[in-house]
């Protein structure tokens, strides 16, 4: 049985893979960067028009945070797009002498590679650099020291795997799986337990984190309100790597009772349970959410299924080797990673048919000018 500290671990931090090799997010996360890049008008219009620059004119310097950062190089394109519709906020309000210096903060776990990421800071970078290690589900900052916070592709991972789905005694334990879709509804509400929790979490850190007026920008993988979770193409994705991982236990490979206790920590929220969870909060008012594109439509750039199937592989193992790696150990990466890679091959229909389901947001959050 796996230990606490083993299970503890598997919830508390889910770093991508480091480094510049292969299997690295560095060299996998293009996915999303083709994401960001179809919210960039939206984020430099968001702050045009809502951010609250004389507010912060007292200031000499704009803080801005990227929760959730990885190792690049997505963080740096991100800042960079934020930093220059700042500017042009300045250059359209007539503060054109005044445009302020900039210090951005890049956050991620204790085990991020922060080597990597400071060591390919971009060198013309007009901005103050400094790591700030840390869950984002906790404070990270002093109070009202942030004016802009942006973080994408990073809240839909948990704070850790729910207790529940792990417990044999539950009626939410998810024996024979390592995710909720097509699991039993136990097990799905246990994970959206989960995620209400855990917003509730980030949203009062960042409620005290950011100035009045400042900005929120979330950038995440969602789930239509209407589409079933076992629908979603993301959730298909994840679940299919826990079936080689079924198909490894039965071959002797890993253990049936590792598996078991093996969870994703992963959970895709819908629009409803956002803006919920900001109801909830009260601290901030979503002054704009707008679908982008699937992730899943960049990879129609790739010209066969074949390479197509290989892209999600890397994909997924840039962002699951090291959880993988500590539950299981090293030795079984490279055969499920091409087990998986061959089942995605097989069966990429599913991902098409499944493709209008697929949704990413962007949401602008405000922080309102009002004690809470």
């Amino acid at each position: 049985m796996a230990s606490e500290k083993e299970m503890r671990n598997i919830g508390e931090a889910h770093p991508m893979k480091s480094g510049d090799g292969l299997y690295s997010y560095s060299n996998n996360s293009y996915l999303q960067r083709g994401v960001m890049n179809a919210a960039k008008q939206i984020v430099s219009e968001a702050i045009v028009e809502n951010l609250d620059i004389l507010k912060f004119s007292s200031s000499t310097t704009v803080r801005v945070a990227d929760l959730g950062c990885s190792i690049g190089p997505n963080t740096f394109f991100a800042v960079q797009n934020i930093l220059e519709a700042i500017e042009l906020k300045c250059q359209n309000q007539g503060l054109d002498s005044q445009i302020p210096e900039f210090q951005v903060f890049f956050n991620d776990h204790t085990s991020n590679d922060f080597n990597t990421l400071f060591s390919s800071l971009p060198p013309n970078r007009r901005y103050h650099a400094a790591g700030v290690p840390g869950s984002f589900y906790s404070r990270l900052f002093p109070n009202r020291s942030l004016h802009i916070v942006h973080s994408s592709f990073a809240i839909q991972w948990l704070s850790r795997v729910p207790k529940k789905v792990v417990d044999r005694s539950s009626h939410a334990w998810n024996k024979g799986r390592i995710y909720y879709p097509s699991a039993a509804d136990e097990v799905v509400e246990a994970y959206s337990a989960q995620c209400a929790e855990d917003m509730a979490r980030f949203l009062q850190a960042r409620a005290q984190e950011i100035a009045d007026g400042g900005l929120m920008i979330l950038i995440f993988a969602a789930r239509p309100d209407e589409i079933p979770h076992s629908q979603l193409v993301a959730n298909i994705m994840h679940d299919m790597l826990g079936c080689c991982l079924m198909d490894m236990a039965k071959k002797g490979i890993v253990s049936e009772e590792k598996v078991d206790m093996f969870n994703l920590p992963l959970y895709h929220m819908s629009d409803k349970e956002l803006e919920a969870a900001v109801e909830r909060n009260g601290c901030f008012s979503i002054e704009r959410m707008e679908s982008l594109p699937p992730i899943s439509s960049t990879l129609q750039s790739l010209v066969s299924t074949r390479h197509k199937a290989q892209a999600i592989s890397f994909h997924v193992r840039a962002a699951m080797e090291d959880l993988i790696k500590a539950h299981f150990g090293e030795e079984i990466l490279d055969q499920l990673f091409d087990s998986y890679s061959k089942k995605l091959e097989q069966e990429y229909s599913l991902f098409e048919s499944a493709g209008t389901s697929a949704l990413n947001l962007c949401a602008v959050l405000k922080r309102k000018t009002m004690n809470c």
